[in-house]
């Protein structure tokens, strides 16, 4: 899924926002906010482990040239 399903998912749960509050249907509006706060730390834990993915590998790169 990575960050691109989570940035859909907290755009798809915002849209649900806006369209549960015309049509005032409060359940359905509790069920796009739960998915709308959940995407936002998805997306930033997920980018957190991309990028301590990437200081990894730059850290083999360097152990491997000094060999």
């Amino acid at each position: 899924m990575g960050v691109p399903g989570g940035v859909f998912a907290a755009l798809v749960g915002l849209g649900g926002i806006i369209c549960c509050a015309i049509r005032a249907d409060w359940p359905g509006m509790a069920v796009s906010a739960a998915l709308f706060f959940l995407a936002g730390p998805f997306v930033r834990v997920t980018m957190m482990v991309h990028s301590a993915n990437d200081r990894l590998d730059e850290l083999e790169s360097r152990m491997n040239e000094k060999e």
